[in-house]
């Protein structure tokens, strides 16, 4: 097989470095040449354009900053739409835009290109380990085609739907981590004023219900299901729980602007009356808001992939 890799960056260099390393031919390209010096000294070979690179692989790899990057690639005479021949395929790793994604795998099909989003999750040191989450979204035959490319530069290869499904769960995935860090670095602060060492404290919260359980795995009992009833924990004890969190932002002087929007959220639950039901209840009103159906997952579905993925 031959590879075509567009973007030796941050996350891009090492990818590329890793889908090298599993004895594939490399042909590379960046803005600047000199970011394929170890590329280049392992036996890849340089490419001046974009086209180039469509020209002579099989399948193309671009790990670009936004948007627009992705475009600038894509188009021009010099642009990978120029280069490719029917039957390749192109993986953009790059965190893009889904509206751009379905342009793209348009204008691709109509040339006989299979296009796929596939953006990654795990940093540069995962880049660089190949411990990543590749989300994959488009035609379920190039991603099985190209699976061992993939498992080359990711552990968690995962084909998640059609066109831009893998795009979309890389944004849920960053929306989430985003909010989370600020109520993080909301009640932790609000933990220090009031008097605990850091380290004591965080060594002592890692190790609660949350501290122990991945982010969204703990979608899984409640949300994912639609069951609340009967409870683990009972609301009303998580409001009260809350309500004096907040009590205790307000008395050592710490903005508690993230928890205040939960307990108001979680008021609105409470006046509901299902202060008797599950902790998590209050996640139903974001349904509602979004004018979703309610989630009632079966329970075994979600117990199967926990215990797929070792969780």
């Amino acid at each position: 097989m031959r590879a075509g890799f567009i973007g030796l960056g941050t996350m891009g260099g090492p990818m590329a470095a890793n889908l090298q390393g599993a004895s594939t031919a490399l042909i590379v390209h960046d803005l600047h040449r000199q970011a394929a010096g170890r590329h280049e000294a392992a036996g890849a070979r340089w490419a001046a354009t974009p086209r180039e690179v469509a020209a002579a692989a099989d399948v193309v790899f671009t790990s670009l900053p936004a948007p627009p990057d992705v475009m600038a690639v894509a188009d021009g005479p010099d642009g990978l739409l120029a280069g490719f021949r029917p039957g390749a395929a192109w993986f953009d790793l790059s965190t893009n835009s889904p509206a751009v994604i379905r342009a793209l795998a348009a204008r691709c099909a109509a040339a006989g290109v299979a296009f796929l989003d596939a953006p990654v999750s795990g940093g540069p040191k995962g880049a660089a380990s190949g411990r990543l989450a590749i989300w994959v979204g488009g035609d379920r035959a190039a991603f099985d085609a190209h699976r061992a490319a993939l498992d080359a530069i990711g552990d968690r290869a995962r084909w998640v739907g059609p066109i831009g499904a893998g795009t979309i769960a890389k944004l849920t995935h960053n929306a989430a981590g985003a909010a989370i860090n600020q109520v993080l670095a909301e009640v932790f602060t609000m933990g220090v004023k009031a008097g605990v060492e850091p380290l004591a404290l965080w060594e002592a919260i890692r190790q609660g219900a949350t501290g122990r359980n991945r982010t969204f795995d703990r979608m899984g009992d409640h949300f994912l299901t639609g069951k609340y009833d009967p409870p683990e924990f009972a609301f009303r004890l998580i409001h009260k729980d809350v309500s004096l969190a907040a009590e205790l932002g307000r008395e050592v002087g710490v903005p508690m602007r993230m928890v205040n929007l939960a307990l108001a959220e979680m008021t609105e639950t409470l006046a509901r009356g299902w202060g008797g039901r599950d902790s998590r209840v209050s996640m139903k009103l974001q349904e509602e808001r979004a004018g979703i159906a309610p989630l009632a997952l079966d329970p075994a579905s979600v117990r199967a992939v926990l215990d797929r993925d070792g969780s």
